[in-house]
């Protein structure tokens, strides 16, 4: 089996989050969905699961945090160009998410900063290492 990647995120609102997270491209996976939880297909490797805080309890002990006022992680995703990155952007704005940073040109890299409904962070990038600098 190939290895794979489950983010697994708390939300307030799973319905509106679901619908978020399909417009900026995840595709949904009805077998590990039901009213707690959402498995949200980004690839064949990488999985978004979105749980309410109740759901979200069940697997932990500490206190979920409050991602609008603090971070708990930043997401990042590699996409194939720098229109794709700052599609992706103009979709999650349009679909209620947030920039909380500055488009970043690094050169050999293009970055975008974006939050989710609930203040998750997400950054979706390009990267053309024929442009990383010679050292």
């Amino acid at each position: 089996m190939s290895k794979q990647v489950f983010i697994n995120l708390p939300v307030k609102d799973l319905k509106k989050s679901m619908a978020f997270y399909e417009a900026i491209g995840f595709t949904n996976n009805p077998q590990f969905t039901d009213d707690t939880a959402a498995c949200m297909v980004w690839s064949d490797s990488i999985f978004v699961m979105l749980l309410t805080h109740d759901k979200m309890k069940q697997f932990i002990s500490k206190s979920i945090i409050d991602a609008k006022q603090n971070v708990g992680a930043i997401h990042s995703l590699s996409l194939d160009s720098n229109d794709e990155v700052n599609a992706f952007a103009e979709k999650a704005i349009k679909a209620g998410g947030r920039v909380y940073a500055d488009a970043k040109d690094y050169g050999f890299m293009q970055q975008r900063s974006i939050e989710d409904p609930d203040g998750n962070n997400w950054e979706p990038f390009f990267m053309d290492m024929s442009k990383f600098p010679k050292q």
